[in-house]
């Protein structure tokens, strides 16, 4: 067979951000119907290669100084020297990028059929009728439901996986030779996930087009790359077909990921026996929208709930996206009014008290988000953040907020230096375990995380549960812990509650529901969870094989 020759090639790619290189001489080649993973933590230079091939990075303050990517096929071009209005013409026409967060990718005041039919005019000279149907039919491409109506909604109106499937319609409305998938389903519960990775395989295979694949989530890599290539600090340590990489990774690096990356199955946390309630939740619903006029409309996003936390127990709540896992947490923590129910927190019921009384109650149960860099002020020093929540209780007072800032990123495992930096001078792992100090301030009874590590990579998710297991059993702390991150929750979790349409349909000891599954949503949770594997067959592309930097 004659040698396939490669749709893309990077040469000794160079990537800085003013005096700071981020990508070092980076080199691989993507072949036609191949699906090549790029993976390493957050920093590794992945998102950054992304955006050159793309040329993307000089908005976002990067520059490419060095190095070469070029594009084959029947009209070769060497991307890192077209011009401006040559670019445009590329973009979205021969090279497509889906990105991690379709919702800040999306042009909120624009609807769906106007955005995909902005591309149609621009790269296909289709307008008004024509541009409308050409969008009907790229929806339904990608198993859009009811597409013609989705034309006519905003992106906000739409679920996750909806609008990730509307992002990658608009990235295949042209039919590019090469699709970049930027994390595409990062913050995606596991089925939906799993949705999202087929239709993008079985579009590779109809249209035969290159993917470059961009993930830290090596149970994805192991399910549908063909070949990896791992980097470190903008290095490439390592490069391999799938099913070889994972029989025997040769780098340090890469054998330190794939002992991060949480496996289903490795075990759970012993039960505890009998555990003193620290929560108590009956018959809670919520319900949203209505209202004095218009009850007909109004949705309940939890019905008749019932849950107990126990003293020191860590409770995992797992669920599809929209299942009102959220929702139910914020209603604990009173964020939200429930409609009916009762919360007991430490022997007092606080459904139904009013702002004012619910003060004294909020020092015992505190909440960590999945976006620590939302969740912190940017205009105020990690030592006015970490301390606040306890200085608003008066549990501090001025003078000594200082000393209890040092003491609690002591805890987190942050250097004293810290305290007088601001939140976009860290990474995220560090942003989150920032988040957990600020939470500690009270001394709370109860964590709740809302996808606390979703959004991280796999060692820094991994150190991040490892510090909240060691606060847990330093200071008998109860945790109430969601995550659409099945494999995760196993790891952290002495039992699981399984939620559905705002309903808890299963729940038990850890252990007893993921390896005897009794509800048939929770059994199909399960089949949709990627398994960290060498089980992967490659498409051994002819031509294809690994590239020396």
């Amino acid at each position: 067979m004659p040698p396939n020759p490669p749709v893309m090639s990077v040469r000794d790619l160079r990537v800085a951000f003013g005096a700071t290189e981020a990508v070092h001489g980076l080199s691989f080649d993507i072949h036609r119907g191949e699906t090549l993973a790029l993976v390493g933590e957050s920093g590794s230079g992945k998102s950054a290669t992304a955006l050159s091939i793309l040329r993307l990075i000089e908005r976002e303050g990067g520059q490419i100084t060095g190095g070469t990517i070029r594009l084959g096929g029947t009209r070769p071009a060497n991307i890192t020297s077209l011009r401006a209005s040559e670019l445009r013409a590329l973009r979205g026409d021969r090279v497509a990028m889906v990105f991690q967060e379709p919702m800040t990718s999306l042009n909120p005041v624009m609807t769906i059929g106007a955005q995909i039919c902005e591309t149609l005019s621009l790269h296909r000279g289709l307008h008004g009728a024509a541009a409308r149907e050409a969008a009907r039919a790229a929806l339904e491409r990608v198993k859009v439901p009811e597409p013609a109506q989705r034309l006519n909604q905003y992106p906000h109106e739409l679920s996750g996986g909806l609008r990730q499937r509307v992002m990658i319609a608009m990235a295949l409305t042209c039919e590019p030779e090469v699709l970049i998938a930027d994390e595409p389903t990062t913050a995606l519960d596991v089925t939906t996930q799993a949705e999202i990775l087929r239709l993008i395989a079985s579009l590779q295979r109809e249209m035969g087009m290159a993917v470059l694949f961009i993930t830290h989530d090596l149970g994805v890599v192991s399910e549908i790359a063909d070949r990896v290539v791992v980097l470190k600090d903008g290095l490439k340590v390592e490069e391999g077909f799938t099913a070889d990489l994972f029989a025997s990774p040769r780098a340090d690096y890469t054998k330190e990921l794939m002992a991060a990356s949480p496996r289903l199955g490795e075990g759970a946390p012993v039960p505890l026996d009998n555990p003193a309630p620290v929560l108590q939740v009956n018959g809670l619903t919520t319900t949203y929208g209505g209202g004095l006029f218009a009850r007909a409309s109004a949705k309940a996003a939890v019905r008749d709930v019932s849950i107990t936390l126990g003293r020191g127990e860590t409770l995992g709540l797992v669920g599809e996206s929209g299942c009102g896992k959220s929702t139910l947490a914020r209603s604990i923590m009173r964020l939200v009014t429930p409609s009916a129910g009762e919360i007991t927190l430490l022997g007092n019921r606080i459904d139904g008290l009013s702002r004012a009384a619910l003060k004294a109650h909020r020092s015992h149960i505190q909440m960590v988000f999945q976006d620590p860099y939302a969740s912190l002020n940017p205009r105020m020093s990690i030592c006015d953040v970490v301390t606040e929540p306890a200085f608003l209780h008066g549990m501090v007072n001025r003078t000594d907020r200082k000393a209890m800032a040092l003491d609690l990123l002591a805890r987190v495992g942050l250097p004293a230096d810290a305290v007088d930096r601001y939140a976009h001078q860290f990474s995220g792992g560090q942003r989150q375990r920032i988040c957990i100090a600020r939470a500690l301030s009270v001394r709370p009874q109860i964590i709740v995380a809302d996808e606390a590590v979703s959004a991280l990579d796999v060692s820094n998710a991994r150190r991040i549960t490892d510090l909240m297991a060691d606060i847990q059993k330093r200071d008998g702390v109860s945790m109430l812990f969601i995550s659409h991150d099945i494999a995760v929750v196993e790891r952290v979790s002495h039992r699981i509650a399984v939620m559905l349409n705002g309903q808890i349909v299963e729940t038990g000891p850890t252990d007893r529901v993921l390896h005897d599954p009794q509800h048939s949503y929770t059994q199909r949770l399960l089949a949709s969870v990627p398994r960290v594997a060498a089980r992967h067959t490659p498409l051994r592309v002819a031509g294809a094989h690994p590239v020396d930097a």
